[in-house]
């Protein structure tokens, strides 16, 4: 949607501050139902001349706007730090990983959705059988906030590169950079309506829902996945809906207890802990948990927040979350949880400085509820089942983290959630080949990898006959003798 057409008619309007300072960083108009229609009318043409460019053409098109977005990469960054308030370096990280996230769906497409062969099978071996992915025609995507970039990307790219035209409604923080986005790719493609955004709050989201795209892509918190999905319920729109995570640390025994407690640390503070797949909670097995809170407090205790470009993490994105933080804060203290690092007086909005709590009761809201802030929580096992079984007894299942010498992989695998990172911590949302979902709480649904393409694509199987046999199974001209032989064959064969 060019500026001119988001601004025509246009009566309402919302400003996107920096969370940092408050100053202004950009204003957007609220678009309502009708001119949410009107962008994904516009997008179902330019969706078939995008299809009609074909694998080979969509890819050099991407490549082009890959290209672009790398030598705008200071320029988005600093957008990027104004709209979230994240310092310099994770806002280009955050880049970084979208690019390569671009470049791999638009290099895998036709590896992945191709039309290809298909064995018929014994009983209609006559046959030629296809399968083949193709475009739904306009995708919806709805962004969350603190990561604008690099998490609508991932269906974006996916999207894009399967055939569809893709209509974006980024967080109401954090707009500017998802008009920017769609801006660079009209400068690049020269075809603006193929991926456009429509800005505004909760109402313009649920309009996107109901204007006739064919399929929607959301993540951001499960209430309000919830109301996405009944939204799209009514025109049974389908979806991929990652609403988060409250995501755990297993350390077992034989783990690296420095290399656990950086992870640790690093999960559950880096980008102030709004992170889905950050680490929340914690589970360490007792011989070892008194010497892992030792050395997280070490870790802990050397960064700050701030609005600096140095700054180790900046400050909360949306002012009511540090409300969140403070009552989960002050409620588990309350229940008798050990501060290891921080306290009360910690929290100084906008920023959260960063708190580790000990033998936090498992009922309390620090450990049921997402906290979305640099809190950590850890708690001692007596061994690796009780750490598995609380690490799944919540209702979320986004990630998860393991920290183990010998049995990483067999824990992870006994883990109720979309994907583990081994020794490391969210290392699976930076690997383009992997896909990115969860369950339960957390959503369904992928993006990233083959499985987020085919997300963003319709399988059609396609038979032709390519010869006539005395055994036609769809005819009532069949005969008893045709129908027993194929009864031999099929004794012969399964029996």
């Amino acid at each position: 949607m060019t500026s001119s057409e988001a601004t025509a008619g246009v009566a309402a309007t919302f400003d996107s501050l920096d969370p940092r300072t408050g100053e202004f960083v950009g204003r957007h108009p609220v678009h309502d139902g009708a001119q949410v229609e009107a962008a994904v009318r516009r997008a179902e043409p330019a969706g078939r001349w995008w299809a009609g460019l074909g694998f080979r053409g969509r890819r050099s098109r991407l490549g082009t706007w890959r290209k672009l977005l790398v030598s705008r990469m200071d320029e988005l960054g600093e957008l990027v730090s104004a709209e979230t308030g994240k310092p310099a370096d994770d806002a280009r990280l955050e880049l970084m990983l979208a690019i390569d996230h671009l470049d791999w769906a638009a290099r895998n497409a036709r590896r992945v959705l191709a039309r290809r062969r298909v064995h018929p099978g014994l009983l209609l071996s006559n046959h030629r059988a296809t399968a083949a992915y193709l475009p739904y025609g306009v995708v919806g995507v709805i962004g969350p906030w603190n990561y604008p970039v690099f998490t609508p990307m991932g269906s974006i790219a996916s999207a894009l590169a399967a055939g569809n035209a893709v209509v974006l409604k980024p967080s109401e923080y954090t707009s500017g950079v998802g008009v920017a986005l769609a801006a660079t790719f009209a400068e690049a493609v020269g075809e603006p309506d193929v991926f456009q955004v429509v800005t505004g709050h909760g109402r313009t989201g649920t309009a996107l829902c109901r204007a006739g795209v064919h399929k929607l892509s959301f993540a951001g918190s499960t209430v309000t996945g919830r109301r996405v999905l009944a939204a799209c319920a009514q025109s049974l729109t389908p979806t991929v809906v990652e609403c988060g995570g409250n995501d755990p640390l297993i350390v077992d025994s034989d783990a690296d207890l420095l290399a656990a407690a950086e992870a640790a640390v690093w999960g559950g503070m880096s980008n102030a802990g709004q992170t889905a797949v950050g680490v929340e909670r914690v589970y360490v097995v007792e011989p070892v948990a008194d010497e892992f809170l030792e050395r997280v407090a070490e870790r802990a205790s050397t960064i700050r927040p701030g609005g600096e470009p140095s700054a180790d993490f900046g400050p909360m994105t949306r002012p009511g979350r540090v409300d969140v933080v403070a009552d989960q804060l002050r409620e588990a203290l309350d229940r008798g949880a050990r501060p290891v690092v921080g306290g009360p007086a910690s929290v100084r909005p906008p920023y959260v400085e960063p708190l580790v709590l000990a033998d936090v009761p498992e009922d309390s809201r620090a450990i049921t509820e997402v906290t979305s802030g640099p809190m950590l929580t850890v708690n001692r096992v007596p061994d690796v089942d009780e750490a598995v079984r609380r690490a799944n007894a919540r209702s979320h299942g986004l990630g998860a983290a393991v920290f183990s010498a010998r049995r990483g992989e067999e824990i992870a695998s006994r883990l109720r959630c979309g994907m583990v990172a081994v020794n490391g911590v969210v290392t699976f949302a930076a690997m383009p080949a992997l896909p990115f979902g969860g369950v339960g709480d957390s959503g369904f649904g992928r993006i990233h990898g083959d499985d987020g393409l085919r997300e963003f694509a319709r399988a059609q199987a396609v038979t032709r006959q390519r010869f006539s046999t005395p055994f036609s199974l769809t005819s009532f001209s069949r005969s008893s003798w045709g129908m027993r032989t194929l009864e031999r064959l099929v004794r012969a064969r399964y029996g």
